[in-house]
C-alpha cells in the first residue's frame, strides 16, 4: 500500500469540492468572516514595565525553580547591564528556562503537559533576512524527523534599545497561499489572502495565474528592521513535510487531494522574558486533530469543506436539524486522525488531549503554581461536552515569560505594510 507521507513538492490537482465549497456568493471568501484579529477575547492593555524589576522577577524564579540559590549576585550584573545598556542579555541557560516557561504559561495552548520537553535552538546571533530563512527550514526538519514531531523552539536576535531584532510575517513557518481570483472567490486558504498578494507584491511568482492550486506553500517573509523591506524566501520542498487526507472507509476520498502539513509552528508571537522581546522566535509542539478537521478544514471562513463533503456523504443538508454539519465533522476529523497515523505522523486527538491537561493542572498545582487557561480555547471545537476539560472553569490569569501577539504582528500576517519604509517608525514592543 503506497504511502500517504510526502515532503512538499509538485502539487496533485484537487478534485471539484473546491467550486462546490465557494457557494454563490461572489465576494471573496476572506471578506465574508475575517479571522479576529486578537481572538475570542480582549484583555487589557498591560501597564509599562520596569526592565530591571522585570529582569530580577524572572532571575528570581529561574533560581527557584531551577534549585540554583541565592540569585543576589547574578540580579545585580543583570542590573548592572541593564543601566549601561538599557537591556541585558540571557544566558542560555536563562534563556531555555524562560522559552519553556513560556509555553507552560500559554493560557489558549491545552497541550503543555509536556512543556519541559521543549528544545531550544539558540540563534540570537542570527540577523540577516537570509539566514533567518535558512534557519527556520531546518527547525522544520529537526522538528519533524521521519515525523516524529518533537516540540521546539528557535531564538533570534532580540529587540534592544534603538536597535529592533528581526520579524517574521507569517503566522506559521508553513501556511497555504490563498490566491484572489477575477471572480472574487480565493483558491487557498483565504486567510492568507493578504500575506499572498503582499508576497507577489515583492516578487514572490509561486501559484501564479492558471497554475495555482488550493495547497500552494506561502514563502517566508522576513524583515530584519522596520526600515528594510521585507523579502520573501521560499521553504526547501524537503523542509515541507505533508500529509495526504484518506478516510478509514470511504475509498473515494483520497481522490479529493486534501492535504496539511506536519508541523504547526507558529512565527509571528513575541516571546517575553524577563523585559527582554524575541520577535522572531518560531516554535511547534504537534498537531491535535480538531486544529485542522474541525477549524482550518472546515471553517466558513477557511477551507469550508463541510457542504461539499456532506452533499458526498450523501446526507441532508436542508436542513440544520439533520445535524450533517456535525455528522461531517466527526467524518472529517476520522480522516485526519486516520491519515496522521498511517503516515506515521505525531498527532493527537482532542479526548486523550483534555485528560493530558487535567493531568497537567494537578501537576501544576501540586508544585503551588496557579494555571492559567482561556476556556474558550481550552474546550475543543467538537464534542466538548464529552471531554472533562469543558465541566469546570478556570482562571484567565496571564503569567511571565510568555509567548504575546502584537497587534502589528495581526497586521503583518495579514499582509498589511500600509506606512511607507522611510516614515516606518520602530517595533511598537521597544523601549
Amino acid at each position: 500500500m503506497p504511502s500517504n507521507l510526502r515532503r512538499n513538492g509538485t502539487p496533485r490537482d484537487v478534485e471539484g469540492w473546491l467550486a462546490a465549497a465557494r457557494g454563490t456568493d461572489e465576494r471573496p471568501r476572506h471578506a465574508l468572516c475575517p479571522v479576529p484579529a486578537t481572538g475570542a477575547r480582549r484583555h487589557p492593555a498591560a501597564p509599562a514595565v520596569d526592565p530591571a524589576r522585570a529582569a530580577a522577577d524572572f532571575v528570581r524564579q529561574h533560581n527557584v525553580e531551577e534549585g540554583l540559590g541565592d540569585p543576589a549576585r547574578r540580579i545585580a550584573e543583570v542590573e548592572a547591564e541593564i543601566a549601561a545598556t538599557g537591556t541585558y542579555t540571557h544566558t542560555p541557560r536563562e534563556l531555555e528556562h524562560g522559552a519553556r516557561v513560556a509555553w507552560r504559561n500559554a493560557n489558549r495552548c491545552i497541550g503543555r503537559l509536556y512543556w519541559r520537553s521543549l528544545r531550544v535552538r539558540d540563534l540570537r546571533h542570527l540577523t540577516a533576512a537570509e539566514d533567518i530563512a535558512a534557519a527556520c527550514a531546518d527547525h522544520l526538519r529537526e522538528a519533524a524527523p521521519d515525523g516524529r514531531i518533537r516540540p521546539l523552539i528557535t531564538v533570534f536576535a532580540p529587540d534592544r534599545p534603538g536597535r529592533p531584532g528581526p520579524r517574521i510575517w507569517n503566522e506559521q513557518l508553513i501556511r497555504y497561499a490563498g490566491h484572489l481570483q477575477p471572480s472574487g472567490h480565493v483558491v487557498g486558504d483565504p486567510s492568507s489572502a493578504g500575506l499572498t498578494a503582499y508576497a507577489q507584491r515583492l516578487g514572490w511568482r509561486g501559484g501564479t495565474g492558471t497554475s495555482c492550486t488550493s495547497f500552494d506553500v506561502l514563502p517566508l517573509i522576513v524583515q530584519e528592521v522596520p526600515h528594510v523591506r521585507p523579502r520573501c524566501f521560499d521553504l526547501p520542498p524537503d523542509a515541507v513535510l505533508e500529509v495526504a487526507l484518506e478516510h478509514p472507509e470511504f475509498a473515494w476520498w483520497a481522490a479529493l487531494g486534501l492535504r496539511w502539513y506536519a508541523v504547526p509552528a507558529l512565527a509571528n508571537m513575541c516571546l517575553e522574558i524577563g523585559g527582554v522581546c524575541y520577535g522572531a522566535a518560531p516554535f511547534n509542539g504537534w498537531y491535535m486533530g480538531t486544529e485542522i478537521g474541525a477549524r482550518n478544514l472546515a471553517d466558513t471562513d477557511r477551507y469550508n469543506l463541510l457542504p461539499h463533503l456532506a452533499h458526498r456523504l450523501g446526507l441532508d443538508t436542508s436542513s440544520d436539524r439533520s445535524l450533517w454539519k456535525d455528522r461531517t465533522l466527526v467524518e472529517l476529523n476520522r480522516s485526519v486522525l486516520h491519515s496522521f497515523d498511517r503516515a506515521g505522523v505525531t498527532i493527537t486527538d482532542h479526548h486523550t488531549e483534555s485528560l493530558r491537561f487535567l493531568t497537567h493542572l494537578e501537576r501544576e498545582e501540586s508544585r503551588g503554581r496557579a494555571v492559567g487557561a482561556d476556556w474558550s480555547w481550552i474546550v475543543p471545537p467538537i464534542s466538548g461536552s464529552a471531554t472533562p476539560v469543558f465541566h469546570r472553569t478556570y482562571d484567565d490569569v496571564r503569567h511571565t515569560p510568555s509567548y504575546v501577539h502584537h497587534h502589528e504582528a495581526h497586521a503583518r500576517a495579514r499582509g498589511e505594510d500600509a506606512v511607507p519604509a522611510r516614515q516606518r517608525a520602530p517595533w511598537r514592543d521597544l523601549v
